[in-house]
């Protein structure tokens, strides 16, 4: 008989100190599932590029991916703790799949046909109640600090964060500084990514995204406190360890996204370091998708073996 829970678990559960039982369920049932269930430990598949990207570079790689079914069918047969995708593609298989995976709905997203400069902000493109609808454990929102326009970002992720939390649900940030606040290699700097968990979790967030970050101080001010205090940055694990300690000392759980198509030894060998760092797990969307089927099932079964390690 699989376990009900284990000690991790409740020992991650206990730092959300004002969730509901609702939300607790949920999360647990997101931190028990799959292969690295009782773990810790998180391995998600995201599919929102159709609609970020486009259909055809997101899809035409592998175009069994055109299909919603496959990424659901492909997050189940992984052994992935949860699916995460906008509203049509949930909708799309929400009743053959019900109960199958935790699935999360991405209520925000964004399009590549019109560029806002320094000001860049996602559409809200679903709601709670339909999350809630779809039988859905978690809600998504994208946050672009940097942006000139975070504020009503932030104003939109708190009214949805309170009313999620009051549903029961999960709230997963995808935190990605993005706009005239920073330059385009200052987007994965290391000060900025360990800045954006700190922002996602004083905004709420159960569970925060972030890119991997790069060995680069962006802003001044924050390079003399680095070299100041020799806050390690020189390796991944160093840098991941750093943005884990920024989200409340590591009490909440932080996860990397796969970012773009790569090979499987640099995929691997960043997991290596995110596991290194004492991150929580990972985001992988591309990098496992693209691929043909049996190849992403290995993929992703090499990834959840390093976490299991």
């Amino acid at each position: 008989m699989p376990e009900r829970t284990t000690t991790r678990v409740k020992e991650i559960l206990s730092w959300y100190q004002s969730d509901s039982p609702g939300t607790l369920a949920n999360l647990h049932r997101l931190l028990m599932t799959g292969t690295l269930g009782g773990t810790g430990k998180l391995v998600i598949l995201p599919v929102d590029q159709g609609f970020e990207h486009g259909p055809a570079r997101s899809f035409a790689p592998n175009p069994e991916g055109y299909d919603p079914d496959y990424h659901f069918q492909l997050a189940i047969d992984a052994g992935c703790n949860a699916y995460a995708a906008p509203l049509g593609f949930i909708e799309a298989g929400a009743r053959k799949f019900a109960g199958q995976i935790p699935t999360i709905l991405k209520l925000n997203n964004s399009d590549s046909l019109s560029k806002l400069g320094g000001a860049p902000i996602s559409a809200v493109t679903g709601s709670v109640k339909e999350a809630v609808r779809l039988g859905c454990s978690a809600i998504g929102y994208t946050i672009y600090p940097a942006s000139d326009a975070r504020n009503s970002q932030f104003e939109h992720l708190r009214e949805l964060t309170e009313e999620a939390k009051a549903a029961g649900l999960v709230v997963v940030v995808w935190s990605y500084p993005r706009g005239s606040g920073v330059s385009k290699d200052g987007e994965t700097a290391v000060d900025i990514a360990a800045y954006a968990a700190q922002i996602a979790a004083q905004l709420g967030a159960h569970i925060i995204k972030v890119k991997p970050p790069k060995d680069l101080v962006e802003h001044p001010e924050a390079k003399k406190v680095y070299e100041k205090y020799q806050i390690p940055t020189k390796t991944l694990a160093d840098r991941v360890r750093h943005v884990v300690q920024s989200a409340f000392n590591g009490k909440r759980i932080v996860i990397f996204s796969g970012g773009e198509a790569k090979g499987t030894e640099d995929v691997l060998n960043e997991i290596c370091g995110i596991k290194e760092g004492g991150g929580f797990g990972s985001i992988m969307g591309r990098n496992a998708f693209q691929r043909p089927r049996a190849e992403a099932l290995k993929l992703l079964s090499d990834v959840m073996k390093i976490y299991q390690g």
